[in-house]
C-alpha cells in the first residue's frame, strides 16, 4: 500500500484537494476529523486540554469552546507546543489504526490529510509528501473572507506553522493553489492519476 501525505498551511486549500481526490475514488484519513473526535465531551484528551489551559474552556454541556482555545494557544510557540504535546500522540495512534484497517482492507493508495504532517513528525507514516502551496498573504485574505477569521488571528495561526519555504523543501510534490478552482482540480486530478498508475 502506498500512503500519500497531503498537507499545507492553514487556508491553502488542502482539504479541497482531499475532497477532489475522494471524488476520484481516494480513501482519505482526515487528521482534523480525528482531532475533533478526540475533543468530544468526556474524552481523556479534552480533559487534559482543559486541565492545561483552563476548565472554563468547556461550556455547560462539557463541549470545547474552540475559538477560546485558539485565542489562548496560538499566541505563542510555547502554548502551541503544549497543546500539540497533548493531542499529537492520540492523533497518531488513531491514524495508525486507520492505516492498518486500510491495509487489511486491500487499499492500494491511501491519503493521509494532515495539516501538521511535517511539524508533528508524522511524515514517517507516509511514502510521499504532497504540499498544497499558496502565498501567505493570499491565505490571510481567504481566511478572513471565506472563514470569517479576524486578520490578526489568521496571521497568528500562519506564524505558528512551518514556513512555506520549509514546507516546499520537504515536499515530494507541490500543488499550486494560487489560481482558480478549475486549475486546482486539474492539477490535483492529474497528480492522483499518476499515483494510481504507479501502483497498478
Amino acid at each position: 500500500m502506498r500512503i500519500i501525505g497531503l498537507t499545507g498551511g492553514i487556508g491553502s486549500g488542502k482539504s479541497t484537494v482531499a475532497r477532489i481526490w475522494q471524488g476520484c475514488g481516494a480513501i482519505v484519513i482526515d487528521a482534523d476529523a480525528i482531532a475533533r473526535d478526540l475533543m468530544q465531551p468526556g474524552s481523556k484528551v479534552l480533559e487534559e486540554v482543559a486541565q492545561a489551559f483552563g476548565k472554563d474552556l468547556l461550556d455547560v454541556e462539557g463541549k470545547l469552546r474552540r475559538a477560546e482555545l485558539a485565542a489562548r494557544v496560538f499566541i505563542s510557540e510555547e502554548k502551541t507546543a503544549q497543546l500539540n504535546s497533548i493531542t499529537h500522540p492520540a492523533i497518531r495512534y488513531q491514524i495508525g489504526m486507520g492505516i492498518e484497517r486500510a491495509r487489511v482492507g486491500g487499499v492500494q493508495v491511501l491519503v493521509l490529510d494532515h495539516p501538521l504532517l511535517l511539524e508533528s513528525g508524522m511524515s514517517d507514516l507516509v511514502d510521499d509528501v504532497v504540499v498544497v502551496d499558496v502565498p501567505a498573504e493570499l491565505r490571510v485574505h481567504r481566511l478572513v473572507k471565506l472563514r470569517g477569521l479576524a486578520e490578526d488571528d489568521a496571521r497568528h495561526r500562519i506564524m505558528r506553522q512551518m514556513s512555506d519555504e520549509d514546507r516546499r523543501m520537504r515536499a515530494d510534490y507541490v500543488i499550486d493553489n494560487s489560481g482558480s478552482r478549475d486549475a486546482l482540480e486539474c492539477s490535483a486530478c492529474e497528480l492522483w492519476q499518476r499515483f494510481v498508475e504507479q501502483v497498478e
